[in-house]
């Protein structure tokens, strides 16, 4: 709020107040009407961002910092949700079974970006730049549509947040190889660069099994407002100190989830709940609030071609992992489709080959390329169901 107020002085503070509270009011009736109609509220939360960002049809002024940092908060508070409903023993299992899922995740929607780079003639360090945007799913987006559509306790679940899982840990190598490309350092560079990362994750994920009990112990003795307070700022010191590390904040916002245990868990997350909701309908907004629509028309036919192609592809892995889970069709064909969403990191790989050649045309394809998915995937999502109770499939779980 101080930032607003700051970016303000020179102007009408009231209006700023204003323009935020509409912005509020016109979140609160699109939830409302995405629970008519029985969906989740990200497609027209992304819609609303179009028509309020630049180029819109009624651009607002308000501080661009301000809705960034609270944009930020919404992501780490998805995945923190998420943490808070995945034990510590299920993590271990996930990662003794996620390997090949996550290879098969790689190869299906890895390759097809990469291709595409090479196909438009952008240079292999662009083109690895693109397979990372088309690879990743968006972790807040299919946390957010796992909860809206009430599937946190189906079968499936676990092995989409293996799979997530995996592709966040994944980032933590690719990172800073894609780092190193486009500065063009020695192999000797990078190599440090990689195994500081790596050695960062093994330590954070170790600490948060092995000591999150005693975390869980300290917080429970608190009223609720203590443990609101303090769940909140230990996921923002363990985000932040992840990021200084090279490794993804989403990272730590997860563990922090994880290591929370017991009654403190639960507490924790029915706590979090109504700050997840206000924050992360700011990260959806303020996503498709930079996003200027006529960049997006230059872009639309590669950006189909390859929604096309890489919702086949997650498809695919969800399609492998939630089998290994023991998930039938309908199981299936749901962790596919919740996979479906890229965002945030897709929009972080794109950004960092802007400085290169073909850097513009990698940012705009990007943004429509993820707009595109992070709409066709909760509407996926949503009726996933129905495809497996169709007459070309056997509506088992």
């Amino acid at each position: 709020m101080t930032t607003v107020l700051v970016a303000a002085a020179g102007g009408d503070a009231a209006l700023v107040f204003v323009e935020l509270g509409a912005v509020a009011v016109v979140l609160s009736i699109l939830a409302r009407l995405a629970s008519r109609l029985g969906i989740t509220a990200i497609p027209l939360y992304l819609l609303a961002g179009l028509a309020v960002g630049e180029g819109g049809v009624a651009p607002l002024n308000v501080s661009s910092d301000f809705i960034s940092v609270a944009a930020d908060i919404g992501v780490l508070l998805l995945l923190l949700s998420l943490g808070l409903a995945y034990t510590g023993e299920e993590l271990r299992v996930g990662l003794r079974s996620g390997l090949r899922p996550g290879l098969v995740d790689a190869i299906a929607n890895f390759v097809p970006g990469f291709l595409a780079g090479l196909l438009l003639g952008w240079g292999t360090t662009v083109a690895v730049l693109l397979g990372g945007v088309t690879w990743i799913s968006s972790s807040g987006i299919v946390s957010k549509v796992l909860t809206d559509l009430d599937r946190l306790g189906h079968r499936e679940t676990p092995a989409v947040l293996n799979l997530l899982v995996i592709e966040d840990l994944a980032m933590a190598v690719y990172l800073p190889v894609v780092a190193a490309l486009i500065a063009d350092r020695t192999v000797g560079s990078t190599v440090v660069t990689v195994a500081v990362a790596l050695a960062a994750v093994v330590v954070t994920l170790w600490s948060a099994m092995r000591w999150g009990h005693r975390l869980s112990d300290v917080l429970a003795p608190g009223n609720d407002e203590a443990v609101l307070l303090a769940v909140f700022g230990i996921t923002l010191l363990v985000a932040g100190l992840s990021e200084r590390l090279q490794v993804s904040a989403a990272i730590g916002a997860f563990l922090v989830g994880l290591a929370l245990s017991g009654t403190v868990q639960a507490r924790a997350d029915a706590l979090i709940q109504p700050l997840r909701d206000l924050f992360a309908a700011t990260f959806f907004l303020f996503f498709s609030f930079q996003i200027q629509p006529q960049r997006l028309l230059a872009t639309l036919g590669p950006a189909l071609a390859l929604a096309a192609v890489t919702a086949v592809g997650k498809l695919i892995s969800g399609w492998y992992s939630a089998g290994r889970q023991g998930a039938r069709t309908a199981g299936r064909i749901r962790a596919g489709t919740a996979l479906i969403a890229r965002g945030e990191f897709s929009i972080v790989i794109a950004a960092l080959g802007a400085s290169l050649p073909n850097g513009g045309e990698l940012g705009a394809l990007a943004a429509g390329y993820v707009l595109i998915t992070a709409i066709l995937g909760p509407l996926a999502a949503k009726y996933a169901d129905g495809i497996a109770q169709s007459r070309l499939l056997p509506a088992n779980r």
